[in-house]
């Protein structure tokens, strides 16, 4: 009746299943454009939001409040099972100085980059407090998202956890001092200070707390139980820093290390947390999305371009010198500061308190952070995937982009699956008696043995198939490259200029001819693994046709069986 009278209004429960299925299409096309997801996430957020379409009512997206705090909860809490105790001692001895470079490098030059243009000197040091953040959410998960691994990612982990620490500190010190020079301190700035202190205390205290009980819990417990128990002790930490209003940032990052150094079961904690938090994480992009404010952007105005311009250049620079002066890798060099872009949740929220302790002073602060994030969200992961991709710690899988099948063959297979229900067991191969290999070949000339690395991934990113035919001169087949193979196997830009298509080659056991029957082809895919097996003349140089592929052979079946009955 509502909706015939029109009022009708999108309940929560919707608006959740509505964000879920945007950010599956934004995955798929994501994948396409070569755009990580995250970047995908946070843009169809921005379109639904009320920037843009405006699907998503606003007190809708305030309710998933403790749902998106959930989710940074978990990323740091992953985060900290990273650093045990001998890793950070191996990290921080070639990392420490490059996180202290870039800490003081974004923080001075945002500052004095900001008073140049006409800030005031409380509202620039406060900013230049807050540039120091990097979201951990977003890099945390790009990194993931692409598997990588190697000096430049593990630089990345643990600068995002000291910038976090450090922001919140220099925020919480900075105020004080402003007040304190401003004479507007209702206590004595000693008992300032130690309040500050027992914040940060209190909240690291709780998270080792709370990584105890996970470790001893999780050390006796059935396994099937571990879940409740994982987010039993997160939701009920999660509340606590809430009330007494502590930052709950530094708990989860000091739980997730105190669970890797406490528990044999650290990788299986955070493999069964992983399900849980992947589908928060698409929430809390999503709907940090709809939050973004494009207009906020240009209400920054030049102080907002300032902040944005001397933050990047803070950031890559300070970890460039430090790097250059402590003789790192030139990929940690080169590369790491631009992994350090994204900003968000630590820089809202600070800036909130900023508004509510003095909104004379906070208000243009939120004005700015607000801005910037909108752009710091969208280019941060595209920097990030950049980066990896040019120092080679991104496994080929996740470099390129590759489906097995075509949106239409994936319709074909539903319906074949559903005739084969229909119809019972699956039809042996003679019912396709009278179909041969020729009706069933799909052409291509294969990868040329002499390609170079490049040639060979661009032909996987336009190929279905999982298996690939190389060929000689004579377009006679020597090998396959398989996709399974080379899915994780590490690649970097100057070894791959010397790799060629026969490196890369494994033997087949079997080659079809024209005229063979597809019941070969069925005989010859029940003994093997690939998706295709190439189809070669039967006359000598037996020289490459095509392909036939294990889907095409499975539908025949399906189709012959039908019309057989």
């Amino acid at each position: 009746m509502a909706i015939l009278m029109g009022e009708f209004h999108l309940h929560i429960t919707s608006t959740i299943g509505l964000l879920l299925a945007v950010c599956l299409a934004a995955g798929v096309l994501a994948d396409f454009v070569h755009l990580p997801k995250v970047t995908a996430f946070l843009l169809v957020g921005l379109l639904v939001g009320p920037s843009a379409l405006d699907w998503v009512p606003t007190e809708h997206v305030e309710l998933f409040e403790p749902l998106l705090k959930l989710a940074m909860a978990l990323v740091l809490f992953n985060l900290g099972c990273e650093f045990t105790f001998s890793k950070v001692r191996r990290v921080a001895a070639h990392c420490m100085a490059l996180s202290i470079a870039e800490i003081t490098a974004t923080a001075v030059l945002v500052s004095i980059g900001l008073i140049l243009f006409g800030c005031s000197g409380s509202m620039a040091l406060l900013l230049g407090c807050l540039a120091v953040a990097t979201a951990p959410a977003t890099t945390i998960l790009v990194l993931k998202e692409f598997r990588s691994e190697g000096p430049v990612t593990e630089s990345t982990g643990f600068m995002v956890a000291m910038n976090n620490f450090a922001c919140i500190i220099l925020f919480e010190f900075a105020f004080l001092a402003i007040g304190w020079s401003q004479g507007t301190l209702q206590v004595s700035f000693s008992s300032q200070m130690l309040s500050v202190l027992l914040n940060v205390g209190g909240s690291m205290g709780l998270g080792i707390v709370g990584g105890l009980v996970v470790s001893y819990g999780c050390g006796f417990l059935n396994m099937k139980r571990w879940l409740v128990l994982l987010v039993a002790a997160v939701t009920f930490l999660l509340g606590v820093d809430e009330s007494f209003e502590i930052p709950y940032m530094l708990s989860f990052l000091m739980m997730g290390v105190t669970v890797a150094n406490t528990s044999d079961y650290k990788q299986k904690i955070v493999d069964e947390l992983d399900h849980l938090s992947g589908l928060l994480a698409v929430l809390f992009f999503v709907a940090h999305g709809t939050e973004l404010d494009a207009g906020a952007f240009i209400a920054a105005g030049k102080l907002g371009i300032v902040y944005i311009a001397f933050r990047i250049v803070g950031k890559w620079l300070g970890v460039y010198v430090a790097a250059k002066a402590t003789r790192q890798p030139p990929e940690v060099r080169n590369w790491g500061g631009s992994c350090l872009f994204a900003q968000a949740g630590a820089a809202i929220a600070l800036s909130t308190i900023a508004v509510n302790r003095n909104p004379e002073l906070g208000k243009p602060i939120q004005d700015i952070i607000l801005g910037s994030v909108v752009l710091f969200e969208i280019i941060g992961p595209l920097f990030i995937r950049h980066s990896l991709i040019q120092t080679g710690e991104v496994p080929l899988a996740q470099a390129i982009h590759h489906t097995s099948r075509t949106p239409l063959e994936q319709l074909r297979e539903v319906v074949d699956r559903f005739r084969a229900a229909v119809n019972g067991t699956a039809p042996a191969a003679a019912v396709i008696g009278k179909v041969k290999v020729s009706d069933l070949l799909r052409k291509t000339k294969g990868i040329h043995q002499s390609a170079d690395f490049d040639q060979v991934v661009a032909h996987i990113e336009h190929s279905h198939d999982n298996t690939y035919p190389v060929v000689d001169d004579r377009m006679r087949v020597v090998g396959v490259i398989r996709y399974p193979l080379l899915s994780d196997v590490l690649f970097d830009h100057s070894a791959a200029k010397l790799v060629r298509a026969e490196d890369l080659v494994s033997d087949i056991d079997s080659c079809l001819h024209e005229d063979d029957p597809a019941a070969r082809a069925f005989e010859l895919f029940q003994g093997e693994t690939d998706d295709c097996i190439p189809v070669v003349q039967r006359a000598s140089p037996h020289e490459l046709l095509g392909v036939v592929r294990r889907s095409d052979v499975m539908h025949a079946l399906i189709t012959q069986r039908r019309k057989s009955k």
